[in-house]
């Protein structure tokens, strides 16, 4: 199966895309679709991606959209190794695990709606950073009592799920825009391991091949 991504190096969608398909061991291809140009909205990738948003996975010629969806396909046509634990109420911690981050956080603080903050509503770059603060801290606050109760190495055990997809690119967010994670020692612990194999290392957003040189 020929698997081609179409991602941006910065995307926190993209990047959880990127660490779930390396930790499947799946080859793939990748274009860079850069967001700050607008390649998104360009005619080519609308008609791949009819809401012009990254990631798109590819695989023989059918396309898949929207990272959540992405992933669950991964782990059904590709089931080993596992993202999600055995048994209901573990899937289901994976689960809502992943999804303050996918629902909760990332979704309020992406390139889109900071746009809208900074532009239409005017909002200062102190008033933009307050706002994704916020949304970082809850989310998190949530995350860390969790990972506390269930996690091991990992956020969740001690095997790599959905939720350690999830979260390191929350991580990277959050420290790209100086909110303090002095408060989330279980998140910092769990994530500093997942940062040191090698599927989390190869999809770090400085490793991709549209990042800028600086980056």
């Amino acid at each position: 199966m020929k698997l081609v991504l179409h991602d941006y190096w910065r995307s926190g969608a993209a990047y959880r895309t990127r660490i779930a398909l390396h930790l499947k061991g799946l080859a793939f291809d990748q274009v860079a679709i850069d967001l700050r140009r607008g390649a998104q909205r360009e005619e080519d990738y609308l008609s791949r991606n009819a809401q012009g948003l990254v990631p798109l996975l590819e695989a023989d010629g059918r396309s898949f959209t929207q990272s959540v969806a992405i992933l669950e396909w991964l782990e059904e046509v590709h089931p080993q190794p596992p993202l999600l634990p055995s048994g209901p109420e573990a899937r289901s911690l994976v689960r809502a695990m992943a999804a303050i981050v996918g629902c909760d956080m990332h979704p309020l603080n992406n390139m889109r709606v900071q746009q809208q903050l900074r532009g239409p509503l005017g909002a200062s770059e102190e008033q933009v950073s307050a706002w994704i603060a916020r949304w970082i801290t809850d989310g998190f606050t949530a995350l860390e009592a969790m990972i506390a109760v269930h996690g091991g190495l990992f956020a969740h055990g001690d095997a790599p799920t959905l939720a350690d997809c999830y979260l390191t690119p929350q991580v990277y967010s959050a420290e790209r825009f100086a909110v303090d994670l002095t408060p989330f020692p279980a998140i910092r612990r769990v994530t500093a391991h997942a940062r040191g194999q090698p599927a989390f290392l190869a999809a770090h957003p400085d490793r991709q091949p549209d990042a800028p040189p600086s980056s």
